[in-house]
């Protein structure tokens, strides 16, 4: 698998981790699991699978910085630098571009910067299997078991058997379908037909630019003219010209609901998007009261607490509490309920819209 890449998007500002997701400090560069950053042990885990020079990184120009220092292994060039963000189909489309540039015999593994997975030597077994399905032109995504009817995830039809590899099962995926209300996401549930997109994908780097020219004509023409730039001394000004005409839409959106080809390789791989609080809970070691704790552990006093996230290095006492979020930072403190942690968004755009930058 010589050509095959890794390719992590790390854009992303993360602000239902609000208030230690900030603008300049989004949670992919957080501490949250353990003392690594979530970046870093995202690039770790692909190790043996992929060495350094096959991790690609796509982010913004105020995070290269960050990152080059906190994985200093992946070479320099391999940091692919948006401009500006426009959503995640622009990110993708341009990482690809470069790698199939650089390799036209690439297949790109597509990953989040910011997910945990816990059973590590499982989910790099899965993207070997994934490689090999993708070697049929096909469109390759993990799919997760939903445990509950999530309406924040997109979710994949599972059809029929496609191939195994290993003892790894690929089906022919029947759609997706993005974010669904509660009604129909517990119709899916019901079904067992269905999987939660990872919103991990594998595909030919040939592929994938085809699909853009099928689905997305605009955004594949901009990268036409952008390709043959990619390590020439004209590549900065031009990515700079031709960003800004760069529709901001989701990749789930752009190609996925419409893409053809596609397989769906279930796995069970101990993932967590970490895309709140409360999912926190799912991935960090609780006590005998179902609390949970980060930070400095000299500094709390924990008294009748239950089902509790505590997170902050100062004194931190609970007392009669249940079913809470307490996050303390030094210029900010959230208190809330676990059944809210999703509306933490919902603060930092009142943050936006009343000029409270500085807590952004």
């Amino acid at each position: 698998m010589s050509n095959y890449y890794a390719m992590i998007l790390a854009g992303g500002g993360g602000t239902r981790l609000w208030p230690m997701s900030r603008k300049d400090m989004p949670k992919q560069l957080l501490p949250l699991i353990d003392d690594q950053t979530m970046f870093r042990i995202s690039v770790e885990r692909l190790a043996p699978l992929f060495p350094p020079e096959k991790v690609y990184i796509i982010t913004g120009q105020r995070y290269v910085q960050a990152m080059q220092a906190d994985v200093p292994e992946i070479p320099k060039e391999n940091f692919i630098i948006e401009p500006s963000a426009r959503d995640n189909a622009a990110a993708t489309a341009l990482g690809i571009a470069t790698i199939h540039q650089r390799d036209p015999n690439a297949t790109v593994v597509l990953l989040p910067a910011d997910h945990y997975i816990a059973k590590q030597a499982a989910f790099r077994e899965s993207l070997q299997a994934a490689y090999e399905i993708a070697q049929e032109d096909r469109i390759v995504t993990l799919g997760i078991a939903p445990t509950y009817p999530a309406t924040g995830f997109g979710y994949i039809q599972q059809g029929a058997l496609l191939k195994q590899f290993n003892g790894i099962k690929g089906y022919h995926a029947l759609g997706f379908t993005e974010k669904p209300n509660v009604v129909t996401a517990t119709a899916f549930l019901a079904s067992g037909r269905y999987c939660w997109n990872s919103g991990m994908f594998i595909w030919k780097t040939s592929k994938a630019l085809a699909e853009f020219e099928r689905q997305q004509p605009r955004m594949y023409q901009l990268l036409r003219e952008l390709m043959p730039k990619v390590d020439q001394p004209d590549y900065e000004a031009t990515l700079e010209r031709l960003w800004h005409r760069m529709p901001k839409i989701s990749i789930d959106y752009a190609i996925m609901e419409g893409a053809t080809q596609i397989a769906v390789v279930p796995v069970d791989i101990g993932w967590s998007d970490v895309g709140s609080w409360s999912s926190l809970f799912e991935v960090l070691e609780l006590d005998q009261f179902g609390n949970c704790f980060r930070g400095k552990v000299e500094n709390r006093v924990i008294l009748d607490t239950h089902n509790t996230l505590v997170f902050g290095n100062r004194l931190i006492v609970t007392l009669g509490v249940e079913d809470m979020i307490v996050i303390d930072t030094e210029d900010a403190l959230l208190i809330c309920h676990k059944d809210r942690a999703q509306d933490v968004r919902e603060v930092v755009k009142h943050l936006r819209a009343t000029n409270q930058d500085s807590y952004l």
